[in-house]
């Protein structure tokens, strides 16, 4: 099966956010290369919350280009194989923190947002990764800081997409 198949199959079995969800299965349909960066009309982008429930806290990353605290995230690559894959690898990748696990379930959430050109939105698939309790992060080269936020301050330092994900993936805890 591709990660575009694999991507079809996830939102279609997403439930909520379903005015959403069908802009996403539509551009699917659309475009064959979605799943790509090199895709002009948007592409679809894999992400993790990584979540410390015993510590009631959040690892966010102060992204180097957008200078934003974010979630871990980014572009699907050819060896994914799924979006769980993807979103896997991108929190592995940023956080450097060993041992993540996907929440089960599937995605949190899904946020749709514009980006310079020459593309113009992602379409991100957004999980969340339970962190072990010896999580040791390690700042990578795409990130400015990497820092643990108890789950109360993050509407102070993130945008209200970080604080939909958050408060989705504890829903789901």
């Amino acid at each position: 099966m591709s990660l575009h198949d694999d991507a079809v199959l996830v939102l279609k079995g997403y439930e909520g956010q379903e005015e959403l969800r069908q802009v996403y299965l539509d551009h699917l349909s659309g475009h064959p290369d979605a799943m790509w960066k090199s895709c002009h009309a948007g592409h679809l982008t894999a992400s993790a919350l990584v979540i410390d429930p015993s510590r009631g806290r959040v690892l966010l990353t102060l992204h180097r280009k957008l200078r934003m605290w974010l979630q871990m995230g980014g572009h699907c690559e050819p060896g994914d194989s799924t979006l769980a894959d993807a979103a896997l690898r991108e929190a592995l990748e940023e956080s450097g923190v060993e041992g993540l696990t996907l929440l089960p379930g599937g995605p949190v959430t899904l946020d749709r947002h514009a980006i310079p050109a020459p593309c113009h939105w992602h379409l991100d698939v957004q999980y969340a990764a339970l962190a072990p309790a010896d999580a040791a992060p390690a700042i990578s080269d795409e990130s400015l800081d990497l820092r643990w936020f108890a789950y109360d301050e993050v509407a102070g330092v993130a945008d209200d997409s970080v604080v939909r994900l958050l408060e989705a993936a504890r829903a789901r805890l």
